[in-house]
């Protein structure tokens, strides 16, 4: 049986690429900072018979991350798929002359240093045609100038594609695939309501990825299965 772990899992995006990926038939490792949701959400899977385990993790904190991982590498012995998917966004309208260092760092922190900090310490689990998905975003796009809406955010959605290459860069002659995607802008709690689309439509890309998409496509940025400019 192939596993994935994916983080940020109780909810939104995460929760619905864990569910699809149990329904392929991969044991799903579904991380989560809030251990009562993590765990309820684990457990509404496993009562659908599919194969799911909870695993607490705060991917802010190293500490956590580490111990995310020795508890993982008592249950499994090999990992196939890495699904950075937790993320915060803690600006909205603000310019960039006025965010803070405090928030600057906190966004960095969890969208794109810990993804880099998951791969590192997962990273010996995983074995030839490992895949890795980062979840970013179209706000990261410098191509046609940067987007001012959230500019924490999107530095640290930029800042994740760049992860992104050097982890391809580092990884090919391993055989494992790293590629970012973009979700767009979906109805979730960080979406909200009115986006103009579903949870499935935002992660039909990071499963594709993890279970289709050819294992030579890498150090790629998509959108809807497609290779888009970042």
């Amino acid at each position: 049986m192939k596993t994935a772990l994916i983080t940020g899992a109780s909810k939104g995006i995460g929760l619905e690429i864990a569910r699809e990926l149990c329904a392929k038939g991969y044991h799903v490792l579904l991380a989560a900072r809030n251990p009562h949701a993590g765990s309820e959400t684990a457990s509404r899977l496993v009562r659908q018979k599919y194969v799911c385990t909870f695993v607490p993790m705060d991917v802010s904190d190293s500490a956590s991350i580490r111990e995310a991982h020795r508890q993982v590498s008592t249950k499994i012995q090999h990992l196939d798929v890495i699904i950075n998917n937790a993320g915060v966004m803690l600006d909205h309208s603000q310019s960039i002359l006025a965010v803070s260092e405090s928030l600057l760092l906190s966004t960095l922190q969890t969208n794109a240093i810990g993804a880099l900090t998951v791969v590192q310490a997962f990273l010996p689990l995983m074995q030839r045609g490992g895949r890795i998905i980062n979840v970013s975003s179209s706000g990261g796009q410098i191509t046609n100038g940067a987007s001012t809406f959230a500019p924490a955010y999107c530095i640290s959605k930029t800042t994740m594609n760049a992860i992104t290459l050097q982890l391809s860069s580092a990884l090919a002659s391993e055989g494992i695939a790293v590629n970012a995607m973009c979700p767009g802008w979906v109805q979730t709690e960080m979406g909200g309501a009115g986006a103009p689309r579903s949870v499935s439509q935002g992660a039909d890309t990071a499963v594709w990825l993890a279970t289709e998409a050819p294992q030579s496509l890498t150090g790629k940025f998509l959108r809807d299965r497609k290779e888009i400019s970042w």
